[in-house]
């Protein structure tokens, strides 16, 4: 499914170190998501319905993505 992203308003973490490694959010209409690599700020983006964007900041938050 296509979503149009013109116009998204992308933000980056207030814990992003600004080292480049960043990605940028937005929310966009319809309640989706978008993600993207913020050093290519013109290549793809994902999105992520409301509950899967909800699944993922939740499994951030419960350190399911920790690394060993």
């Amino acid at each position: 499914m296509n979503v149009d992203l013109h116009g998204a308003e992308w933000f980056k973490s207030s814990h992003s170190s600004g080292g480049g490694e960043c990605v940028e959010v937005a929310f966009l209409a319809g309640g989706k998501v978008g993600v993207r690599d913020s050093k290519d700020p013109t290549g793809p983006a994902l999105t992520f319905t409301p509950g899967e964007w909800d699944a993922f900041t939740a499994g951030i938050n419960d350190g399911e993505f920790n690394r060993p």
